[in-house]
């Protein structure tokens, strides 16, 4: 549920899909659903025995620079 209470836009924890589901549906039919997401995302991690690989966010040119530094 903090997953949720704290979801904004520009928020680091946010997703994209969480921030459209916040939009049109109640904030606690919206914990739910995640918390199904991710369960669905650790049963298929565990039946295949795959790693986590992340959601793929696009870099800014500034975490770019200081990486490099």
């Amino acid at each position: 549920m903090a997953v949720v209470r704290f979801a904004k836009p520009g928020s680091k924890a946010a997703s994209a899909w969480l921030l459209a589901l916040l939009e049109r549906k109640p904030r606690k039919l919206a914990a739910v659903a995640l918390a199904n997401k991710m369960a669905c995302v650790v049963w298929a991690m565990m039946a295949t025995g795959e790693a986590y690989r992340g959601s793929k966010r696009v870099a800014t040119p500034a975490a770019g620079a200081a990486a490099a530094a």
